[in-house]
């Protein structure tokens, strides 16, 4: 689709015109899978807005999405006095990342780790199945490009009348929709960047900053980065992003096999394709009347005709087109629709169509989802509130003290995870006989014990010597386990390390 050719007049008129109630577009695809190169100029595409099901889909799926990215940030979520109670923040400034219930640390990143390789092995598994259903309908980009283009169409009309203007001279009517076009596509992209700062502070306190103007200056930088990139990728770039910027078309064929069910054109039915009128006979031809409305809604300018191509997002607005004129000629829909290779070659034989869904490679794809999702339920259910790290000195490795026993320095670190001040017993095992001294820790339990008190949400950082009678020494590094445990509950951690000696 380039700026260039117009649809035909209303239906019926002219000589090329293949039925009284479907239009003809005088078009051709932008994005041609004979002339693909590695870069080209921008041809602006002028998609026409697409009526049916998958349609339907996308505007419901737009509004979901844009509706849980714009109003999380306002979602309140009790945790105790002192406590954000914002349901999902990355509060940055004390190193946490909290959603609803969860709480997650810094020493916990692989809990984040774990969520992006299972959404990256859910994504292989839908693709595998369904094609690129993610390009086409959640991808970020595909959701703010139909939202900008509805932004467009809104004040410069549907696709010939944003073609007449683009063609027209500069007036004062063309000026003020151009202008107004491009305030509110800024207006959407400043409540992007400025959406996306919400998640990393608290939101009513930060929308009053930024309105007094007492925000911090890397905030109001942010939001004009990510202003910045979202007018850009999702206004100007549109499906230049998709062809040159993601790798993700690249990367799909290995995830796609003969039995995929992806959008395709059903040439084996549609062809020889060709322009049809009223009460011609069907007789010796396809269905395709080449009407081109499967190009002219394509928001990627490609022709669906040509068979795979890495620009197809998999929208299905090309399947909305092409039933609405199968429905007006009187033909059967699914002309374009959601198929396999397998059933290409099922129907050359005059066999049935089947859709397998359920094959070697999606299993394996479910299984590692399956796997993946029970490890990291199985951690979030199992983690513990108390943590333990312990650093032994190296330099010295160990002091023999005068009266001959040696001892061995170490700094042990106890973190500390509820809302509440806890205290925590330290014992050793591994070595028979021993004394233990703690810097600046003077409590002890009834057995002797020390008691090391941790604030909540805190980190302490405690020096300890470990003393033992030279004699009870077995070899010059024996293996010992330092473990913590509170006073008050259930939790606790261990953690081995070793006791150094001279050679005996």
């Amino acid at each position: 689709m380039t700026t260039e050719p117009l649809d035909c007049g209303p239906p019926g008129r002219g000589s090329d015109a293949p039925h009284r109630h479907v239009e003809r577009a005088n078009v051709e695809a932008v994005n041609k899978q004979a002339s693909h190169s590695l870069y080209a100029a921008q041809k602006k595409i002028y998609p026409k807005r697409a009526k049916g099901t998958f349609r339907t889909i996308k505007w419901w799926v737009m509004i979901v999405t844009l509706g849980i990215y714009y109003l999380s940030p306002w979602i309140r979520w009790h945790r105790g006095p002192g406590i954000p109670d914002q349901a999902i923040l990355m509060d940055i400034a004390h190193n946490r990342f909290y959603f609803f219930s969860l709480e997650i640390w810094p020493q916990e990143v692989y809990y984040i780790a774990g969520l992006l390789i299972l959404a990256a092995i859910a994504l292989f598994l839908v693709t595998s199945a369904f094609g690129r259903v993610w390009c086409g309908y959640t991808c970020p980009q595909t959701v703010w490009v139909d939202l900008f283009l509805m932004v467009e169409r809104f004040f410069e009309g549907d696709r010939n009348a944003r073609l007449r203007l683009d063609k027209a001279r500069w007036s004062w009517s063309k000026l003020a929709r151009k202008t107004a076009k491009h305030v509110t596509w800024l207006t959407i992209a400043v409540l992007t960047g400025g959406a996306w700062v919400l998640y990393m502070n608290d939101a009513p306190t930060l929308i009053k900053q930024l309105v007094e103007l007492e925000a911090p200056l890397t905030t109001y930088f942010w939001i004009m980065v990510l202003t910045g990139t979202t007018y850009i990728l999702g206004g100007i770039a549109r499906e230049q992003v998709c062809t040159y910027m993601c790798p993700w078309p690249r990367i799909q064929g290995v995830m796609m096999d003969e039995d995929t069910l992806a959008v395709m054109y059903k040439y084996d039915r549609g062809e020889p394709r060709g322009s049809h009128k009223e009460n011609d006979s069907w007789d010796n031809r396809g269905d395709c009347i080449d009407c081109h409305q499967c190009i002219v809604v394509c928001p990627m300018g490609i022709d669906i005709r040509d068979g795979f191509q890495l620009e197809c997002i998999q929208c299905s607005l090309c399947i909305d087109a092409c039933d609405e004129v199968m429905t007006k000629i009187g033909r059967p829909k699914g002309l374009i629709g959601y198929d396999s290779m397998t059933n290409f070659a099922r129907r050359e034989k005059g066999l049935s169509q089947k859709r397998h869904i359920v094959r070697p490679r999606t299993l394996f794809y479910a299984i590692l989802v399956i796997l993946i999702s029970g490890a990291i339920l199985y951690g979030l259910t199992h983690r513990s509130t108390l943590e333990l790290n312990i650093l032994r000195d190296r330099n010295p490795l160990f002091v023999q003290l005068s009266s001959g026993d040696i001892r061995n320095g170490y700094t042990i670190k106890i973190l500390n995870k509820t809302h509440q001040s806890q205290r925590y017993s330290l014992s050793i095992s591994g070595l028979p006989h021993y004394r233990i001294k703690v810097e600046g820790v003077k409590d002890r339990t009834a057995a002797g014990l020390p008691i090391i008190t941790v604030n909540k949400d805190g980190l302490r950082a405690v020096k300890i010597y470990i003393t033992i009678p030279k004699a009870e020494l077995g070899s010059n590094s024996m293996a010992i386990a330092i473990t913590v445990k509170n006073l008050k509950g259930t939790a606790s951690d261990r953690n081995v390390t070793t006791f150094k000696g001279p050679e005996t």
